[in-house]
């Protein structure tokens, strides 16, 4: 099958590539650019829009087994695709637990079963996410992992997460760290700071984020092991990530959509949607974490999509657990609050969404270069739309941006040359 995408921008940031042409994808895979039409071709026509590669989301809860009442496998697939994503990578934080061989194929099967976007897997890097031993690390690698993660569990356990890092490097794997101390933020609902002591609220105070990112950077500089540290939202870790990768330090780092457009006065509304872990930072944590992605200490935005069934959000704020539906915002929230205003331009934040999180996982992923397969997002960037949960194809409604009003949005989406949405 050959498909023709006419007249768009195409930016690559994998071949610094950033020119109108034409895109020719034959048989699943990118073939030519300036290329013109034979008359046998689909043709789609992207003047005024962005051709990129297929967007790529290395943070996201599919719930998926255990918790299918907040997501499944199948609806979280079909609302990567709805926001832009070819590829996405899925924590383990399920019941049970990805940490065994059968785990990882389940989600692959059912994802293949899907057939919506790409479906990668991260496994546990400790049996049950308990942080005591070490999972089957090979033969999770075998079943299809591509990276190690206890999910929002951080692990605690210097001796295991230095373990981790040195058992990973013969799998050429990375580790992946939520990094938060427990024995500071144990109970916490929101950041501990002026709103938590208005509210009357118990705080997660940022030095829990801190702490722990400073450990982890210090253990991957011994070890030389590939850490990606999750959920920066703090100035302090950002400060600690930029002084450890001048030191050569092989960290990657990312941050999740709310965390560069939300602050932590938003949960004087005591809105559960609000409740995120890591909590929502006041405004200088927030320009801290702008300011880290636009230098290039933070590489990659994940969407950090936690989606939570209503019945549990409605409760009292202190019972609801922490979640935030993403995968079909994010996009836009990267448009409108980062790209507009200016902080960053396309190919800088387009490659915080493609090249970057593949090269941090090792997927040969990300690029539009001639013989890659054809996974391309084509963006509309001056679509305005109003966000309704009820329209979303994800399970859970959990946002609190109903109503909201944003600039950006996937058009087409193409996985393997096939178009999906």
């Amino acid at each position: 099958m050959r498909l023709l995408i006419t007249h768009g921008r195409v930016i690559c940031p994998a071949t610094n590539v950033d020119r109108v042409t034409n895109l020719l994808v034959e048989n699943g895979k990118i073939a030519a650019y300036d290329a013109e039409s034979r008359g046998d071709e689909q043709i789609i026509d992207a003047s005024g829009l962005i051709v990129s590669p297929g967007l790529i989301d290395m943070h996201v809860q599919l719930r998926e087994p255990g918790c299918e009442e907040d997501e499944t496998i199948e609806c979280g697939t079909a609302a990567a695709l709805a926001g832009g994503f070819t590829s996405i990578a899925c924590i383990p934080n399920t019941d049970p637990p990805l940490d065994s061989q059968a785990g990882v194929e389940f989600v692959l099967h059912k994802a293949l079963r899907a057939n919506n976007c790409r479906v990668f897997v991260l496994a546990c890097v400790s049996k049950n996410r308990e942080g005591k031993e070490l999972a089957e690390i090979g033969s999770l690698v075998e079943g299809g992992a591509v990276g190690f993660t206890d999910a929002d569990r951080p692990i605690h356990n210097s001796e295991l997460l230095r373990r981790a890092l040195e058992y990973c490097l013969m799998f050429d794997k990375p580790i992946l760290n939520h990094p938060e101390v427990l024995d500071l933020s144990q109970g916490g609902i929101m950041h501990e700071g002026r709103t938590s002591l208005v509210l009357g609220l118990a705080g997660m105070p940022a030095e829990a984020e801190d702490v722990m990112t400073g450990r982890a950077l210090r253990l991957a500089e011994e070890t030389g092991g590939r850490l990606h540290l999750m959920n920066i939202s703090s100035g302090g870790s950002v400060e600690l990530i930029r002084r450890a990768k001048a030191r050569g330090v092989k960290v990657t780092a990312e941050v999740c959509a709310p965390h560069f457009c939300l602050t932590d006065d938003k949960l004087r509304t005591f809105d559960s949607n609000y409740k995120v872990n890591p909590p929502l930072r006041p405004a200088e944590h927030v320009a801290a974490c702008i300011e880290g992605l636009a230098d290039g200490t933070i590489d990659v935005i994940a969407s950090g999509h936690a989606p939570r069934a209503s019945e549990k959000k409605m409760r009292e704020l202190d019972q609801a657990p922490f979640g935030m539906i993403n995968l079909e915002t994010t996009l836009a929230l990267v448009i409108t609050k980062l790209i507009h205003p200016g902080h960053l331009d396309w190919p800088t934040a387009l490659a915080k969404l493609t090249i970057n999180p593949a090269r941090a996982l090792g997927l040969n992923k990300g690029t539009l270069a001639v013989g890659a397969d054809a996974d391309i997002t084509i963006i509309d960037p001056q679509r305005r739309w109003v966000v309704d949960p009820s329209r979303f194809k994800s399970k859970s409604s959990n946002t609190p941006l109903a109503g909201v009003e944003l600039q950006g949005q996937a058009a087409h989406v193409i996985v393997g040359g096939a178009l999906k949405f």
